[in-house]
């Protein structure tokens, strides 16, 4: 072991209390070979188990044990090379893995640290996938089953030499139909384009047809939204029955005569009450253009 890095010295404990006692200390522990950290490794968490949390020397045994360890989240990474994403990122995603691992490591399981750190760097780093790589979020599940519907496809193209149906991925599968139709289409979320994406030329700059030139209907409906909201508090100022005669003539598309036998007035009348109450609500609705 490497003695330029490694000293042994009393921490900073106090006569009789936690933490009292010699313990090694680590001056760069990045550089420490993985065999010794491994042996380190131990030495801390024994410390740790002594010290009491939040103080300086607890502190230090801890942020000594991420750092000797940093190797072991390269060599994790080093899996997720060729994803296409930048290769610190997925270290420092690892990262999180191992400082769970440490907080949630205990000595007495008698299992190396190694070995029990690894599957929480490696799940960290497949949910920073899972969680990015989508556009569009699906569920877990799904996720899972794009990758084995990937893999079924590809062997049974290369066995049949064309493409398999969804009853041959089923069967190959283990798995319902209707199953592998949901996987399908769950599998578009994967990647997205532009609605602004040129089909030719070099897009909407030049002036050639875009993605969004072909998708997608306008809603008309949408223009209503803010006078339906305008509207609704003018409703709720009217009484009772100016707002069952609108609810009759504009719901029930009663005829004024029909409104006027179940009011007990006058087609004239009713047709003299509605007029009154739409220019009250036109009023409202446009405030001062409303009197113009």
């Amino acid at each position: 072991m490497d003695t330029a890095v490694i000293r042994s010295e009393a921490r900073n404990g106090v006569e009789g209390g936690v933490g009292e006692g010699p313990g090694p200390e680590v001056v760069d522990p990045r550089t420490i070979a993985p065999r010794d950290a491994r042996e380190l490794s131990r030495q801390f968490f024994r410390r740790l188990t002594e010290l009491e949390e939040g103080t300086h020397e607890y502190q230090y045994a801890r942020n000594t044990l991420i750092e000797m360890n940093v190797s072991l989240v390269r060599f994790a990474a080093g899996r997720f090379r060729g994803r296409g994403d930048d290769m610190e990122d997925i270290v420092q995603t690892g990262m999180i893995g191992l400082i769970k691992a440490i907080d949630r490591f205990d000595l007495s399981r008698e299992v190396e640290f190694t070995s029990f750190a690894l599957p929480y760097i490696v799940g960290e780093i497949k949910r920073f996938f899972r969680d990015t790589t989508w556009a569009v979020h699906v569920p877990r599940r799904l996720q899972e089953l794009r990758v084995e519907l990937a893999k079924a496809r590809e062997e049974l193209a290369s066995r049949l030499d064309r493409e398999p149906t969804v009853s041959e991925l089923a069967t190959l599968m283990n798995i319902s139909e209707d199953e592998v139709i949901e996987g399908q289409i769950a599998a578009n979320g994967y990647n997205s384009s532009s609605l602004d994406a040129a089909l030719t030329g070099d897009g909407a700059e030049s002036g050639e047809a875009v993605l969004a030139d072909f998708i997608g209907v306008e809603e008309h409906g949408l223009r209503l939204v803010e006078d339906f909201q305008s509207l609704a508090p003018l409703m709720a100022e009217l009484d009772e029955r100016d707002r069952r005669i609108l609810h009759m003539r504009f719901v029930e598309e009663a005829t004024q005569a029909e409104i006027g036998e179940e009011l007990g007035c006058s087609q004239m009348h009713v047709s003299r009450l509605l007029k009154r109450i739409i220019v009250r609500l036109r009023e409202g609705m446009l405030g001062e253009l409303g009197c113009a």
